[in-house]
């Protein structure tokens, strides 16, 4: 199961999502309360999203799907032609 070369999954490793996720959860509350929970300052949160950055922008594939999601999104209009339904300002081929 899940490349353990040969172990059997067992306690947390077992347990369904939803339920790994439940008790989690409470552990980390409880954490707060006694005030042992480690609290990130915003450096090392800086620090950590550019390393999830980093991680996640070597995936060429996933970046490629990032962009056209992106460009979907946007209807595609980000160079050429008048996009009358922008209504940021600016003048952009004619009067109005």
């Amino acid at each position: 199961m899940g490349g353990n070369k040969g172990k059997s999954e067992r306690g947390f490793a077992a347990m369904d999502a939803e339920k790994q996720r439940e008790i989690a959860s409470k552990g980390g509350k409880a954490a707060h309360e006694k005030g042992t929970a480690h609290e990130f300052s915003s450096e090392e949160a800086r620090e950590a999203g550019r390393k999830g950055g980093e991680t996640v922008s070597k995936d060429r594939e996933h970046m490629a799907e990032i962009g056209r999601k992106g460009g979907e999104e946007s209807g595609g209009n980000r160079r050429g032609g008048n996009n009358d339904d922008d209504d940021r300002g600016g003048n952009r081929g004619g009067n109005r």
